[in-house]
């Protein structure tokens, strides 16, 4: 059983926001796989799963509180509230 965050977004400005999560992965050491619907951050550990970010609609990730990466998760997801809107919950 792990924690996971829950959220839900609407990026509108989807072109700004990949720039923006690419600028971040480089600076954490973070590979990114950018897709047409999807960005994918995947971490440098195994003990958490990537942070898929849907242009439109809603998703999960397990980070089983574990640190740095719960909080850099919770810190990207409020951030692309900038690019549109996103909504976040845990559990």
């Amino acid at each position: 059983m792990g924690h996971t965050i829950y959220y839900n977004t609407e990026i509108r400005r989807w072109e700004d926001f990949k720039k923006f999560l690419k600028r971040i992965a480089r600076g954490l050491g973070y590979s990114l796989l950018p897709e047409k619907e999807w960005i994918i951050l995947v971490p440098d550990s195994d003990g958490v799963e990537p942070l898929k970010i849907k242009k439109s609609g809603a998703h999960s990730a397990k980070t089983y509180l574990r640190e740095p990466y719960h909080s850099i998760y919770l810190l990207i997801l409020y951030s692309a509230s900038a690019f549109g809107s996103v909504e976040v919950w845990e559990d």
